[in-house]
């Protein structure tokens, strides 16, 4: 049999049978997901998404190559939104070629002899979806990750104006040579976006200050300080002043508090300004 009779009874058996194949496939990759598949998307979603999957396979046969490779990307990005793991779903092309395979076998719709024929002809349909598949999948999270990068840097790192003139930095968490640049770069953005004047950086969410941290932290107050504001360094903790010390940085040119109460009070007093209580507590 040659290999175009035998795509045509693989695709007349597909369109025949899509609903039988749809059933088994998810009751089949019901069993083999695990738990994240299942606790992210919902039974109908599960359902419906597998049915468009089915639907997209099966479409290989039928589509342009353009009208294909479409479909593929859009399912592909949806798939990683929804949180379907690549394993899950090249699986999932595997577990539809099987029950294409069993299922024409079963029908007697090939010889004994044209199994082999059978098996490859499925295997030439199924290998290079699932290289597109990969391909698709692979640069849809790269991308999709590195949005959500640049979101995380843009949050974990903002300028905040909380008075005329006055705005803080506050830092959590650990800082490298990246993150400091996303910093810098907020830090200069924010002081001229808010006119700011004195900048408060709260690192009291900075769980180590060593000498690279340190030198990022100067180098941000010197950038700072040319750009017409000052800089001032609060939430220094007595272990992190200690480490300071004993690393021998140098923050003289960098007025220093412990809280940023402490801070503010002082930036209100460089910018000859004070917080008045009226009227009377009751």
């Amino acid at each position: 049999m040659g290999d175009e009779n035998m795509n045509r009874i693989i695709n007349k058996y597909i369109q025949e049978q899509k609903e039988y194949i749809l059933k088994e496939w998810v009751e089949r990759m019901k069993e083999k997901s695990d738990e994240r598949v299942l606790k992210v998307v919902s039974n109908q979603v599960f359902v419906s998404t597998s049915r468009e999957f089915v639907e997209m396979v099966s479409s290989n046969l039928n589509d342009t190559n353009d009208e294909y490779s479409e479909r593929l990307h859009d399912f592909a990005e949806k798939v990683v939104k929804l949180g379907w793991p690549l394993s899950f779903v090249t699986e999932g092309i595997q577990v539809f070629a099987s029950l294409v395979f069993e299922g024409i076998k079963e029908e007697k719709l090939v010889s004994k002899e044209d199994e082999m024929k059978l098996f490859y002809g499925i295997d030439r349909w199924t290998n290079p979806m699932t290289n597109e598949v990969v391909n698709i999948y692979s640069t849809t999270w790269e991308r999709t990750v590195s949005l959500q990068k640049i979101a995380l840097q843009e949050l974990s790192a903002p300028l905040i104006p909380v008075f005329d003139g006055i705005s803080v930095m506050p830092l959590i968490g650990a800082i490298d040579t990246e993150r400091a640049k996303q910093i810098m770069e907020n830090l200069l953005n924010g002081v001229v976006k808010h006119r700011s004047e004195v900048v408060l950086i709260d690192i009291t969410g900075v769980p180590v200050v060593d000498t690279m941290v340190a030198h990022h932290i100067i180098q941000a107050a010197d950038a700072v300080r040319l750009v017409g504001a000052r800089c001032m360094l609060v939430g220094i903790r007595p272990e992190i002043a200690q480490t300071i010390v004993n690393l021998g940085i140098d923050l003289n040119q960098i007025i220093t508090k412990n809280t940023l109460k402490k801070g503010m009070e002082a930036a209100l007093e460089l910018m000859n300004k004070k917080i008045i209580q009226v009227g009377e507590k009751s």
